[in-house]
């Protein structure tokens, strides 16, 4: 099993440690002393242990943390019931994570919620920012502390959050940070629905609906070499075939940017969606080459 630290102090000191160990025995092929960290909220599923199998395939000592950070979570948002399932999440873990870093909040933040914050600034405000004022500079906030923390040489997160993963290497290009960020595709069900913490919220009708969103993206890639408009078309014409799905954005971005692509772009794209079926909201993503 992998170990459990819950201080900030120990954590430190541990991943010290395994760099010492590591430049002593020198038997590694990955570069000596390698740290790798995974960041997640916890309720672990397929498509976080996808990240950290990932994680381990680089090579080197394997840091996962789980922390509910309440800095993302707006008002009358889910904060509260979130899930949380440290044991099984620790037992999921085992083989591939070598310390499970899993701080409450008053280790996190003693004073309370932290009055210094690493802002997103446009990028944060787009889409998922839109709709979560101030959400990612709860998650910078958050994962620049896990990463002055830890000091990992890579960090480690899912596509499926792609915003997430946009605004993370900016601030990591912004900042000069000295971690390099790895973003492993979305692991999806059978029958395409991206894996998510939250979808253990959706009742057996929801659950049927969720699909609408991934057979949107897959209409949109099917239809990206007619252009911008065509693949939205498509996407669109799939959402308005569900009622029980309430769209909240769709729209096509420069990967590079964030920013909509107008009408003309041609080459790589990104197409976004977020809707709420029943009482949960979902995101997802699909690359396309229009």
């Amino acid at each position: 099993m992998p170990e459990i630290i819950t201080t900030i102090a120990e954590l430190r000191a541990r991943v010290g440690q395994a760099r010492v160990a590591a430049r002593q025995d020198g038997s590694s092929d990955a570069p000596v002393g390698r740290v790798v960290l995974v960041p997640t909220m916890g309720a672990l599923h397929e498509g976080h242990l996808r990240l950290v199998s990932s994680a381990r395939d680089l090579g080197g000592f394997v840091v996962v943390s789980i922390f509910v950070n309440p800095l993302q979570f707006g008002p009358g948002e889910d904060l509260d019931r979130y899930p949380r399932t440290l044991d099984a999440d620790v037992a999921a873990l085992e083989g591939f994570a070598d310390v499970v870093f899993a701080p409450t909040a008053a280790e996190m933040y003693p004073y309370g919620a932290s009055e210094t914050r690493v802002t997103a600034g446009e990028s944060g405000t787009l889409f998922e920012g839109a709709s979560r004022p101030g959400h990612f500079d709860g998650v910078l906030t958050v994962v620049s502390k896990l990463f002055h923390i830890v000091q990992p040489d890579v960090a480690v997160f899912g596509q499926k959050d792609a915003q997430q993963v946009h605004v993370i290497g900016r601030m990591v290009d912004d900042l000069n940070l000295p971690v390099s960020i790895v973003a492993v595709d979305t692991v999806r069900e059978e029958d395409g629905l991206a894996l998510s913490s939250r979808n253990r919220y959706l009742g057996t009708d929801d659950r049927l609906a969720a699909v609408t969103l991934s057979r949107a993206l897959r209409a949109a890639a099917e239809d990206a070499a007619g252009g911008v408009a065509a693949a939205l078309k498509a996407a669109q014409a799939r959402i308005d075939a569900d009622p029980a799905v309430k769209l909240d954005y769709l729209a096509i971005v420069d990967p590079e940017t964030f920013r909509e692509t107008p009408p003309d772009h041609h080459g790589p794209a990104l197409m976004l969606i977020a809707a709420r079926v029943g009482t949960t909201r979902l995101i997802d993503n699909q690359r396309l080459a229009v």
